[in-house]
This record gives structure tokens, C-alpha cells and sequence, in this order.
């Protein structure tokens, strides 16, 4: 035995591992910690970019990979990929035994590990518990991990009294901002130049980045869609398309995208990119359109000007730059025109980030390396309940 706290970590796309990078480099420089990545689903998947190079160029070795993520484009595909998911953590968790289990947000095969530590009688710690976005399955997910968890790291302040209402001892929960904001801290932004350079692309004064996912919480998780590709044809501006998330309905969304630039021209298309490169991206947009949580989070550091579309992120909190805008064709291109007028951009000059000041990874890991790992950390003592006299008082 090494004597070691060992710490495992699941990272399953491009989106949760640039949250994690920070924290990921954090508990690597602590002595006292033996870090183990477990790397599955879309980072292994070629369609999705093979993003588990990534970790690899960072200097990071993955201790497992679990294959799991099926070549669907269903909700039946999506649930027979957690199931398989299952099986391979619960060999690799099995073997491994970590002392904690550290989880991020809210993709829907992030319940595959939360299970199977829980029956591996595993501590979790969940980052991004406690926040909302009503209008995809996510939500349902996140909730689930929080009561899965044993450890919570919260982007907010109101994140954090919200998974307490849930029943979560406080002492547990920490309000600690998003670690994908760290990068914004601890790293220098690239060039316009090297922007271009690194993703192959021309960045107009005036370019359109649009980031739009499936609506998971709908059968019809693409009922959205024509509206926003609508709202985009006519568009002058040069519009920079990202790829969706590994969700069903995703196939045929990067379809109708692909369609959307042959008819229109003046586009480009980006399956993968890194999180330095994207934040960088950010900051050389006129603005963002679609549903991201990026959008929500990142943006706001950067003073950019986001459209959020439709239901996705419905609930979620955010900055002044963001404009919420229906799945209306008509009332996209108006939050649109508005996000690009000058007043706008100018209204946001002194805009605060409500997600955090960049230093998540240093609270987070702090937390980690000291939590007790005793019998009182896997038991969560219920929260009090009310008597009838007391709810009849509070009520006044």
C-alpha cells in the first residue's frame, strides 16, 4: 500500500475534460494523492473526435478506457450505452477501489458510475450539482447525481442553498464557481491569428459561432431546429458552426447543419476543439447563438453576447449577456440584431461572471485531499423535518 489517497475521475467528452483540466492538474502536483483518469464513450469515438488525445497531449495517462458508447443516433441507443457503461466500470471500479470518485455535470452516462460506486460502497464528489437547465434530460441526471454524492462542488452561490434544500448536510456542499473558468486565470488566450491557424478557419470582425444541441427532454428532441436554421439562412455574417453533443437526435442534426452550409456558403464546421482554442474563439465572436451551457458560463468572462435559444438551458442562471430567446425564427433574428448592436456590447463592459473568479480547482482539490474518508462520509444523515406547527409558523 502506498499510503496514498486515491482519487479516480471519470471524463467521458471534450466538454466535461476541459471543466476538469484544472482540477485534474491540481491533484497531480499533490504528493499525498494517487490520481487515476477513466476515460469512456465519446472521447473514444472517432465520429466525435478521438478526444481522448487530448488528455494524452496534456500529459496525461488514462488508467482505463471504457468503451461503451453505441453508433446510435436514439434514445434507446442512449440508455443501452449506460447499461454498457455499467458493466465495464463495474470491472475497472472493481479492480481500482478508489478511496473518491470525483464526477462532473450532468451527461446522462454519468449515471453509470455514480451506480456502481454506490454499490462498490464508493465515496462520490459531483461537481456542478444544484444548477438547472430544465429543458433537457440533464437535469433529471444532475439531480440524481447530487443524491448519489457524497461531496458536492456548486458553480453558484444559489447552487449550492439548492442542493441543500434537497436534503444534503451543508457541510458537505461547496460553493467553490465552475472550474472551466480556471483556464481563463491560469492560461494566456491565443491570437486572432493563431485562432485561425489552429482550427483552420477565417474569423470575420463580425463572425456567428452557433453551438445548438438536441432538446433531450422532448420525444421530437430536434423540434427546435428549423426554426433556428431558419433564422440562420439569411444571415450575412459568417457563421462558425460546432458540433453537437453525442445525444439522440445528433446524427441528423449535424445533417441539417451540413445542408444549412451548402445552401448559404460563407460557413465552416468544427467537430472537435480544445478548450483553450475555444475559449480563445470566444473572444474574437460578434456572438454565440444556440443553446450551450458555454454560453451561460464562459461567456460572460468575455463580455461576449450570447442568443440562447429555446428550452435547453430554460432555468439556468446567468449573466446580462445573455439574451433567452424562443424557438421563434422571427424573435431568433431580433435577439440576434440586438446581440450585434453596439449598445448592447456596451452595456456589458463592467459584467460580472456569477460562475466564479478561476480559482475552482484549488477549492475543489483542497476539499479532496481532506475530506475524512470514514463510515460518516458514505452515511448522509436525513434532513430535519418540519412539524406541522412549525410549517403553519413559517407560513405566518
Amino acid at each position: 500500500m502506498s499510503g496514498k489517497r486515491k482519487i479516480a475521475v471519470v471524463t467521458s467528452s471534450r466538454a466535461d475534460y476541459s471543466h476538469l483540466y484544472w482540477v485534474l492538474v491540481e491533484l497531480s502536483r499533490q504528493p499525498d494523492v494517487e490520481l487515476a483518469i477513466i476515460t469512456m464513450g465519446p472521447h473514444l469515438s472517432r465520429e466525435f473526435g478521438s478526444t481522448w488525445k487530448d488528455i494524452a497531449k496534456d500529459g496525461f495517462v488514462s488508467a482505463e478506457n471504457i468503451e461503451c458508447l453505441l453508433s446510435s443516433d436514439s434514445d434507446v441507443g442512449m440508455a443501452k450505452t449506460i447499461g454498457v457503461a455499467t458493466l465495464g466500470l463495474a470491472d475497472c471500479l472493481g479492480r481500482m477501489r478508489p478511496d473518491l470518485l470525483l464526477l462532473i455535470a450532468d451527461r446522462y452516462e454519468m449515471l453509470a458510475p455514480a451506480s456502481v460506486a454506490l454499490a462498490l460502497r464508493i465515496p462520490v464528489a459531483h461537481i456542478e450539482g444544484g444548477d438547472l437547465s430544465l429543458g433537457a434530460i440533464d437535469d433529471a441526471v444532475r439531480n440524481a447525481l447530487t443524491k448519489l454524492s457524497h461531496i458536492h462542488f456548486t458553480t453558484t452561490e444559489v447552487s449550492r442553498q439548492r442542493v441543500i434544500s434537497m436534503g444534503e448536510e451543508p457541510w458537505r456542499v461547496h460553493a467553490t464557481g465552475s472550474p472551466s473558468l480556471d483556464h481563463l486565470v491560469k492560461n494566456t488566450l491565443l491570437t486572432r491569428d493563431e485562432v485561425e491557424r489552429r482550427l483552420g478557419i477565417r474569423l470575420d470582425r463580425d463572425t456567428i459561432a452557433v453551438i445548438y444541441h438536441p432538446v433531450t427532454i422532448s420525444h421530437d428532441t430536434l423540434f427546435e431546429v428549423d426554426e433556428l436554421l431558419g433564422a440562420l439562412k439569411n444571415l450575412p455574417q459568417r457563421l462558425l458552426l460546432i458540433s453537437p453533443n453525442a445525444d439522440a437526435g445528433s446524427r441528423e442534426l449535424m445533417s441539417r447543419m451540413q445542408a444549412l452550409m451548402a445552401a448559404r456558403g460563407n460557413a465552416d464546421m468544427i467537430t472537435s476543439i480544445e478548450h483553450l482554442a475555444y475559449l480563445s474563439l470566444l473572444k474574437y465572436l460578434a456572438v454565440l447563438v444556440g443553446n450551450s451551457s458555454s454560453g451561460v458560463m464562459e461567456a460572460a468572462s468575455l463580455k461576449l453576447p450570447v442568443v440562447n435559444v429555446g428550452l435547453r438551458q430554460k432555468g439556468r442562471e446567468h449573466a446580462e449577456n445573455v439574451l433567452d430567446c424562443p424557438a421563434d425564427r422571427a424573435q431568433i433574428e431580433n435577439a440576434i440584431c440586438v446581440a450585434l448592436s453596439q449598445s448592447f456590447r456596451d452595456s456589458l463592459r463592467n459584467l460580472i461572471n456569477p460562475y466564479g473568479d478561476g480559482h475552482a480547482a484549488e477549492k475543489i482539490t483542497r476539499v479532496l485531499t481532506t475530506a475524512p474518508l470514514s463510515q460518516s462520509l458514505l452515511m448522509k444523515e436525513p434532513a430535519p423535518i418540519r412539524t406541522m406547527e412549525e410549517y403553519a409558523h413559517s407560513a405566518g
